[in-house]
């Protein structure tokens, strides 16, 4: 799925003819890279690209002052069927995004001291939820105005309720931590993290003799 395509067709079909510049400016005033998953730095490579492709038309190019001459595109056609492909693809798609945090927690973890793997899991947990409250209160700005975006605020409470539920995890996952078994007594426990990499340097030194 080629997010930064779906907003940029968006954006043309939307707001008229556009040139790269305000494109990206909207993309990194809505975070959009943040929450979206849209490729910002690629912006102007996909612009090109769908240009090739006949999805987007050069009308004209504009120069103000000192500032470099842009390329002011418009969608084709051709474009509009894209968007509409890629948007009815977007919509139906339930599959999570990538989870690095599944996949350390699954293969990487196993051997991690618990009190290392409970702080830099508890601070996760409070980055989240001082997200969660700046998107909340930026939500009760935007719903205190009329005539508000009723898809905008839709889309930021669905994101405080995913980061209250990640959060609510998190405090399960501590919970089960703290309560796990103790190892029987000359049972090996894990080593933490300084102690594992100064063992590992010893060993390398040792067989480089």
């Amino acid at each position: 799925m080629n997010l930064t395509r779906l907003m940029v067709l968006g954006t043309l079909s939307r707001y008229g003819a556009q040139h790269g510049h305000q494109i990206r400016r909207l993309a990194e005033v809505t975070d959009v890279g943040e929450w979206g998953g849209v490729s910002v730095g690629a912006m102007y490579r996909e612009l090109r690209g769908m240009e090739s492709e006949g999805l987007v038309a050069a009308v004209r190019t504009e120069k103000v002052g000192n500032r470099p001459a842009r390329t002011v595109y418009e969608i084709t056609a051709e474009g509009r069927l894209e968007l509409m492909m890629l948007r009815e693809n977007a919509i139906r798609q339930l599959a999570p995004g990538p989870d690095p945090l599944g996949v350390a927690l699954h293969f990487a973890a196993h051997d991690m001291d618990r009190t290392e793997l409970r702080q830099m899991l508890r601070v996760r947990r409070d980055r989240l939820a001082i997200t969660g409250a700046e998107v909340a209160a930026e939500l009760e700005r935007l719903t205190a105005k009329s005539g508000h975006d009723v898809l905008m605020t839709a889309i930021m409470r669905r994101g405080i309720q995913a980061i209250e539920a990640e959060v609510r995890w998190h405090d399960e996952l501590d919970a089960a931590l703290a309560a796990e078994p103790v190892p029987p007594a000359g049972c090996e426990r894990p080593l933490p993290a300084a102690a594992r990499r100064a063992a590992l340097e010893r060993a390398v030194g040792e067989n480089s003799r």
